[in-house]
């Protein structure tokens, strides 16, 4: 693999002037070897003054957080990130790659979940270029080739993943977004170190059933919430009806048998269970009447 080495270029204000003074030489020796007709030394002030217009082409700006890959006839050079005017061989092509953090949203895709439901899902990634040399030689279109492996992780991770569980030792898609978030980020990382790419983050900006079975979902949900909240509700009106029979044994007041803890263990279930308030009612007789 080819990685980057950072190059050193010449400052281009020092070069300016020199070339400057050079090409009003050589424009000199033109108006001299014309005054004088001489061809040969016509032709030489001539050459010098090319030689100098070609040196200007040597001449590139680099901003900052940007970098200059440099190649000589295709064999790479080094990568120049040292901001300001700069000069270099005018036989070197010089490359621009931005090194600044970027933001990459995938479209939304549509993907089976781990229970095979159809859901819809999308991304947003941060990243940069850490290497210029691995990002321009080693993958075609590095900006492309985050895009294609960003979307291709994010089908990977909707598949290992149900899209919601009511089992709190399960991960699911919407329960547990922080430790999705950091295995989407080090899947993404792992496929895109070859191109010399750094993920900073990657986040699911999108999550939702797919549209033909939404509405089918979103009643299951509730219904799945309703059950996991009347089981809630029934453990703990058992708990309560437990602590009420254990303090009234312990009392000396009221002494029930078998029968009448039914009834009590009965009565207050329904009344503990129930989705609406109970009506009470006063009993004006004796405790069996």
């Amino acid at each position: 693999m080819i990685r980057e080495r950072q190059r050193s270029a010449v400052s281009g204000w020092l070069v300016l002037p020199v070339l400057l003074v050079l090409a009003l030489v050589a424009i000199r020796l033109v108006y001299l070897a014309l005054q004088a007709k001489t061809i040969v030394g016509f032709f030489a002030a001539v050459l010098l003054d090319a030689a100098v217009l070609t040196c200007f082409a040597g001449f590139f700006v680099v901003n900052p957080n940007e970098g200059r890959v440099l190649q000589l006839f295709g064999a790479y050079k080094g990568t120049v990130r040292t901001p300001g005017l700069r000069w270099a061989s005018p036989f070197f092509t010089k490359k621009h790659i931005s090194l600044r953090v970027r933001n990459f949203e995938s479209t939304k895709l549509k993907v089976n979940d781990l229970d095979g439901n159809p859901v819809e899902i999308a991304a947003v990634v941060v990243w940069r270029v850490v290497d210029s040399a691995e990002a321009v030689f080693e993958v075609d279109n590095y900006e492309n080739y985050v895009k294609v492996q960003t979307e291709s992780a994010i089908r990977n991770l909707a598949t290992r993943y149900p899209y919601d569980t009511h089992d709190d030792e399960k991960v699911s898609l919407r329960g547990n977004t922080a430790a999705v978030a950091g295995d989407l980020k080090a899947e993404i990382q792992d496929r895109l170190a070859k191109a010399g790419v750094e993920v900073i983050e990657a986040r699911i900006s999108h999550l939702a059933y797919a549209p033909e079975i939404a509405s089918v979902m979103l009643r299951r949900q509730q219904a799945a919430a309703i059950i996991a909240a009347r089981t809630r509700i029934v453990e703990g009106a058992v708990g309560m009806v437990d602590m009420a029979l254990e303090r009234l044994s312990k009392s000396s007041h009221v002494q029930l048998d078998e029968e009448r803890k039914a009834a009590m263990v009965s009565n207050l279930l329904v009344v503990l269970c129930s989705d609406r308030e109970a009506q009470p009612v006063v009993n004006t007789g004796t405790l069996y009447q």
